[in-house]
């Protein structure tokens, strides 16, 4: 056999699985979002395809046995992360991908780097959830002024508080939008709006929306002019932000320095792996081999916290 085939025969493996994967992950998304067809014709009949009752019933088995005692792909989670999917679809799309990177990774290279690839897919997916939550809080925390400014107009125009959020929900952008968007939604079925924004607040661990709400709720108790109470708060959080980017700069060179030397002794090992594998074969070959790997990666590990707990500036 050429040895060009495993590599092919690997590949055609992955993008069947991949296509297999969209499959499931669009049926699953389409029908997430559709009104049920008994709702919209009482009289008709629905016929779902041997694909979407398949893909329904592995829904329905992950919401049952699997979502609600999984520690990654909870509610709270993707909420934080802006992801419009419920837990038990995205633990099911977590598992084609998982399946389908371990399939690679035993064709390609052999049973332990499959293992590995469907080991770390867990991993990858919180990892990924962190950070499209911290960039969707960022993004929040950089439109809150603005957010402020426009509640505050409103309020001058002449509108009550929850039609000027209301307001904002339809003109801002987002996440500011989907955030004001619920906050209306639970307002109208009853909630408290002062319960709404500290939720809210928590959800996104947004100090400064915190003290909104605070600000708010304190105006309902004494009274006052609220706009200008807004003001004075959109005033304070775009000084803070301010600040926050002045020592974002100072920092720059530190984390950078950081990344550096994290990623240098993982380059340095790839690099040596990939052009001597016999040079780098003697660290596996006996025990004193694999207890330097494992004190290196402790090592490596308690560097990286040291070093992240340095450039990490509090005020």
């Amino acid at each position: 056999m050429n040895s060009a085939n495993p590599i092919f025969f690997a590949m055609g493996i992955g993008l069947c699985l991949a296509a297999v994967s969209i499959l499931l992950f669009s049926t699953i998304g389409l029908g997430n979002h559709r009104i049920a067809l008994s709702r919209r014709r009482p009289a008709a009949e629905e016929n779902q395809s041997l694909l979407t009752r398949v893909a329904d019933s592995a829904v329905s088995f992950v919401d049952s046995k699997v979502s609600r005692n999984a520690r990654f792909g909870a509610k709270e989670s993707l909420e934080q992360a802006g992801l419009r999917i419920r837990p038990a679809d995205f633990i099911l799309l977590l598992c084609c991908i998982g399946v389908t990177a371990s399939l690679i990774g035993f064709v390609s290279s052999g049973f332990l780097l499959g293992l590995l690839l469907l080991g770390s897919t867990p991993l990858g997916a919180v990892a990924f959830l962190k950070i499209l939550a911290s960039r969707r809080r960022a993004k929040f925390e950089d439109q809150l002024g603005d957010t402020l400014q426009m509640l505050a107009g409103g309020l001058r125009a002449g509108h009550s508080l929850l039609r000027s959020v209301d307001a904002v929900a339809q003109e801002a952008e987002s996440p500011t939008a989907e955030e004001f968007a619920r906050l209306v939604n639970e307002t109208r079925l009853g909630r408290d709006l002062k319960d709404s924004m500290l939720d809210a607040a928590r959800r996104l661990k947004s100090e400064d929306f915190d003290w909104t709400g605070q600000a708010i709720e304190i105006h309902r108790e004494v009274g006052g002019d609220l706009a200008e109470v807004l003001d004075h708060v959109g005033e304070t959080i775009r000084e803070r932000a301010e600040i926050k980017g002045q020592v974002q700069s100072l920092s720059a060179e530190g984390k950078l320095s950081a990344y550096i030397l994290i990623a240098l002794p993982v380059g340095m090992f790839l690099f040596l792996s990939a052009a001597n594998p016999a040079y780098m074969g003697a660290l596996y070959s006996n025990v004193l081999g694999w207890a330097m790997l494992g004190g290196s990666a402790v090592l490596l590990a308690l560097g990286s916290w040291w070093l992240s707990r340095v450039v990490k500036i509090k005020f």
